[in-house]
């Protein structure tokens, strides 16, 4: 069982981390979108 204690800080790290590299691709992903439904009224407004 002490095994399990050896891996936990491993573990716990490694799960902080990919929460939040998931919530930079999502924030990423999402300003994206905004920046191209921003530059679609913007094209659309122009013509």
């Amino acid at each position: 069982m002490e095994y399990l204690w050896v891996l936990a800080p491993s573990t716990g790290v490694g799960l902080i981390f990919y929460f939040a590299m998931k919530a930079v691709f999502n924030a990423d992903r999402k300003e994206r979108e905004a920046l191209a439904e921003a530059e679609r009224e913007a094209a659309g407004g122009a013509e």
